[in-house]
């Protein structure tokens, strides 16, 4: 385990955790070749409206060059070094291909510095490997997953996420999301094999409300305690119920709670197999 407990020295401290990373990274330079800078928009579109809620602030980020394509086929590439990235909760390596270009990718558990990894049709089925879901036999476990063939990986990039191949049926594969989901897949899309590194992401405990902002994480303020013209849970005297048979969002849609949200014509609709399982028993 990679997690260190904070003892209490104060009520912030108190129940606080977080990675210990010099177990898990190399502790090796950025490469500034594959680093750029930018504004960050806060939640913002291209209108300057709040399309995000919740979003500012926050600490100053480097933008890495995460290569989620891998169109270099066919050509090994050995990992120089793991290493943070702030834009999300996976750690990225540094992958340095035998012609000599250097790219970050999206690193695997169990791929540590030194090893070599392939982009071919017929790569071993080892971590960090990557080839067509045709190819995966049933029970692998892939991330990175592209929805269209070519288009990059979309699909399972988060801390410790990976999908499951259950089976491969008319040109399509069938993955088991980490929502539980099943789905179709094109089976000449790609997807790499392994687990997303960092799985112990989630046991994470900030701890203090200052250490959300550091993140860029702004406040949410409960519509229960809104007034009734700010939000559908709003008012009544003293502390109420929402009143409400379903709990609703901002704007008076279904929300939480293990209720359907999702659109009846949403054009993914044909490829769900199984819709995914909500609630505790997940």
């Amino acid at each position: 385990m990679a997690i260190k407990h904070y003892k209490p020295t104060s009520p912030g401290r108190r129940g606080m955790s977080g990675i210990i990373y010099r177990k898990v990274l190399s502790g090796t330079k950025k490469t500034k070749s594959l680093l750029s800078g930018g504004k960050r928009f806060a939640g913002r579109n291209n209108a300057g409206r709040i399309s995000v809620r919740h979003k500012g602030g926050g600490h100053k980020r480097l933008l890495r060059a995460v290569d989620f394509h891998f169109d270099k086929k066919n050509i090994p590439a050995k990992i120089a070094s793991v290493e943070y990235d702030p834009h999300r909760s996976a750690f990225i390596a540094l992958a340095v291909y035998a012609d000599g270009e250097k790219r970050y990718i999206l690193v695997p558990q169990n791929l540590p510095v030194g090893s070599t990894f392939v982009v071919s049709e017929n790569a071993s089925i080892t971590p960090g490997n990557r080839l067509p879901l045709s190819n995966m036999p049933v029970g692998t476990f892939v991330y990175n997953v592209e929805l269209k063939p070519g288009n990059g990986g979309k699909v399972a990039r988060s801390a410790g996420n990976f999908a499951e191949v259950v089976a491969h049926d008319a040109g399509f594969t069938h993955l088991k999301m980490p929502s539980t989901e099943v789905r179709r897949f094109i089976s000449s899309a790609w997807a790499s094999v392994g687990e997303v590194s960092n799985p112990e992401h989630r046991l994470v405990v900030l701890g203090k409300a200052g250490r959300s902002r550091w993140k860029g994480i702004r406040p949410t303020v409960r519509g229960s305690v809104m007034n009734p013209v700010d939000h559908p849970h709003g008012g009544g005297e003293g502390r109420q119920g929402r009143g409400l048979r379903r709990a609703k969002s901002l704007w008076g849609r279904p929300t939480g709670k293990g209720q359907k949200s999702r659109r009846p014509k949403k054009y993914s609709n044909v490829f769900i197999v199984t819709r995914r399982k909500v609630g505790k028993r997940k």
